[in-house]
């Protein structure tokens, strides 16, 4: 049986406002190298200065994940040559993390965290024809010097989809600490290491947690294939073609010594004291595995209160609907109808048009039965997408007694067969009718009231 490792180093974008090491504006608008300085640009003899709120920020993360922080921490030279990098070195940690040795809940599965360390981002290049046809790059220098936050993990996942499924969480844990925006294209990079033998295949710069779940698949297909083979395995670090849905050969793997690690003499150590640190402890908020663990304890069902905690802003909206209606009214619908149909039209909470008051008007008409579960998912949608008060378009969306006697005679006037065979008995020809009368309503009549007229005109 072929053992599957897999490693992730995932990059995030924190949300400060300037960079790293300099004073630019940490934000990608207007035209390629117009948010730039000399040291973006990495013009002989500038120099850093660091970003304070970058260093709260990544504690805070180590915090969250219940790392170790490194007191006192400090940066380092990593010197590679490649466009993106101007100076030929990147400033980042290495001998020293901020924080170490952190753990992750996954199910019954703890994912452990190695390291956390920040570092700066390198330039954005641009490959004029794709990745295997570019006969020349571009470099945009908007992006160097961008503030990142390496998360590094211990080889434990045994498959792709954990690999995804712990991103998802990362990406919420993330979020709820506000250090990070998912909106913002590029926010979450992953470097995944796999391997299936003694050799490591690292695939470079994954956007996308699908797309991380595709590569490792791939990746897992093509080395199992070899082994079988009796082919060799190299070291060596791969891209991702997410076009042609391929990993393709980059270049050999370099060793960490291959980097030629220095101090960085142009930063000073950094120091954090017990103060510091519990004042960075107390802006933690309740996180989503706390959150689940609340939720439950309140009678919300765990399925339910995961998907719920999912995006801060949904769990938020919840709390507040949920003091004016049926707390398990709202969590069924925030967990199912509204989540699905935020994810049909590709957009989460803050970015719909949904609002508190709105979608809890929704839910007390629901709840008082005046509208059916199927209009008021019909009226969801709408409210999804644009302004719309659901208490002025109800009317529309609902069938009173009249409208409803009116179906059952239409309904019972020509399915003569199935109200015979339920006066002889079956069942399940009363239940053939109801579905008819719910069909000739399009779904606005309430079942209640249609199974009770439905007898009495029988």
């Amino acid at each position: 049986m072929i053992n599957i490792k897999i490693g992730l180093e995932i990059h995030v974008q924190l949300t400060t406002q300037t960079k790293l090491f300099c004073g630019c504006p940490n934000r990608f608008v207007g035209e390629p190298n117009t948010q730039v300085c000399d040291y973006c640009i990495g013009l002989p003899g500038t120099k850093p200065r660091v970003n304070r709120a970058a260093l709260d920020f990544a504690i805070l993360i180590g915090t969250a994940l219940d790392c170790k922080i490194s007191s006192p921490t400090f940066f380092s030279r990593k010197s590679y040559f490649y466009p993106d990098m101007g100076k030929n070195f990147q400033i980042t940690q290495y001998e020293v993390p901020i924080a170490y040795g952190g753990k992750v809940k996954l199910g019954l599965k703890q994912i452990n965290i190695t390291r956390i360390q920040l570092e700066e981002d390198p330039a954005r290049i641009v490959h004029s024809g794709g990745m295997m046809g570019s006969g020349y790059v571009l470099v945009d220098y908007n992006r160097s010097g961008v503030p990142l936050c390496e998360i590094v993990t211990d080889p434990d996942f045994e498959s792709p989809k954990e690999a995804r499924e712990f991103l998802q969480k990362l990406s919420s844990i993330l979020e709820y600490l506000g250090v990070y925006d998912p909106n913002v294209e590029g926010s979450m990079r992953v470097d995944a290491n796999i391997s299936l033998g003694p050799s490591r295949v690292e695939i470079k710069n994954i956007t996308g947690f699908k797309d991380v779940e595709k590569a490792l698949n791939y990746e897992v297909v093509r080395q199992k294939n070899m082994l079988r083979r009796n082919q060799k395995i190299v070291r060596e670090t791969r891209g991702w073609d997410d076009v042609a849905g391929v990993t393709r050969s980059q270049r050999t793997k370099e060793e960490e010594e291959d980097y030629g690690y220095i101090f960085e003499g142009d930063l000073p150590k950094f120091t954090f004291t017990a103060d510091k640190l519990e004042k960075l402890r107390g802006m933690i908020p309740e996180l989503p595995d706390q959150k689940v663990k609340r939720y439950v304890k309140e009678k919300v069902p765990e399925e339910l209160a995961v998907s719920i905690v999912s995006e801060p802003d949904l769990a938020e909206a919840f709390e507040k609907a949920s003091q004016r209606v049926d707390r398990q009214l709202a969590a069924k619908w925030f967990a199912g109808e509204i989540k699905k149909t935020l994810n049909f039209n590709s957009i989460r909470w803050k970015e719909s048009k949904l609002g508190v008051d709105g979608v809890t008007k929704l839910l007390e008409m629901l709840q008082k039965k005046v509208l059916t579960d199927h209009s008021a998912e019909m009226l969801l949608r709408e409210m999804a997408v644009k302004q719309v008060n659901p208490e002025e378009n109800v009317q529309a969306r609902i069938y009173d007694e009249d409208s409803i006697n009116d179906a059952i005679q239409e309904v019972l006037g020509t399915n003569t067969k199935a109200v015979l065979d339920y006066k002889s008995g079956k069942q399940e020809a009363f239940n053939f009718l109801v579905g008819q009368v719910m069909r000739r309503t399009q779904g606005r009549g309430d079942p209640d009231t249609i199974r009770k007229l439905l007898k009495k005109l029988i």
